[in-house]
């Protein structure tokens, strides 16, 4: 009796059959060159592609400014993420790591908000 084999993908075939192979781009594209290749590629107007663009730039700013959520999410590709650093006070007499056995005196610094992207899981298997 013959035993049948099960017609699974493996991860590797399965991952080439769902994406489609293209090609690397060799230089940076500038704005205009985005805009446009958006725009071949979808059959959408260049002046609508260029509004999309100008509407998320200012969805990602009412995410982020102060009083917001803090957090801006692409779904697959990047989370945008608003970290407060609290205020340092100043310290007199530390150690200084560069010439030991000298003491030096580290000012105080204000509080701050750092702006952090993270790439998410469809950006990192980009990379690889």
């Amino acid at each position: 009796m013959a035993v049948k084999k099960s017609s699974r993908l493996t991860s590797s075939n399965r991952k080439s059959a769902t994406s489609k192979k293209t090609p690397a781009i060799q230089k940076k594209y500038t704005k205009t060159e985005i805009l446009n290749e958006i725009a071949a590629k979808t059959n959408v107007n260049r002046k609508d592609v260029a509004a999309v663009l100008e509407e998320l730039d200012v969805l990602i700013e009412r995410h982020i400014k102060k009083r917001a959520v803090g957090e801006f999410a692409l779904p697959g590709l990047l989370k945008i993420k608003c970290v407060t650093r609290p205020a340092r006070p100043a310290r007199k007499g530390v150690p200084n790591p560069f010439r030991p056995g000298e003491l030096m005196d580290i000012p105080r610094k204000p509080a701050s908000t750092r702006v952090k992207i993270l790439p998410l899981k469809k950006l990192k298997g980009f990379a690889l």
